[in-house]
């Protein structure tokens, strides 16, 4: 997986939790202060094994993780339709 799309994928995630978050304020007293959140998106196994590879590196080196578990949410695809008068 490219790094652009890593980025992208996590960025999604990362929206999707802080809405979660809005509504739910609690779920951020959960997080240590100081900790890095790793999401790790439930259907997606490449975006999960390189995400928990991160977790793992950052626990090595004596950080504090705190990881989350979730599906990556279906963004809906409207289909747009242009209608315009005709002239004449």
């Amino acid at each position: 997986m490219k790094k652009d799309q890593v980025v992208s994928k996590n960025l999604d995630l990362l929206n999707e939790f802080m809405k979660y978050a809005f509504e739910n304020p609690d779920v951020l007293e959960k997080i240590p202060p100081g900790a890095e959140l790793i999401i790790l998106p439930l259907d997606d196994p490449e975006l999960y094994k390189y995400n928990k590879g991160m977790a793992d590196r950052l626990v090595s080196k004596g950080e504090e993780v705190v990881c989350v578990k979730m599906k990556i949410p279906k963004i809906p695809a409207p289909e747009l339709e242009l209608i315009s008068a005709s002239h004449g």
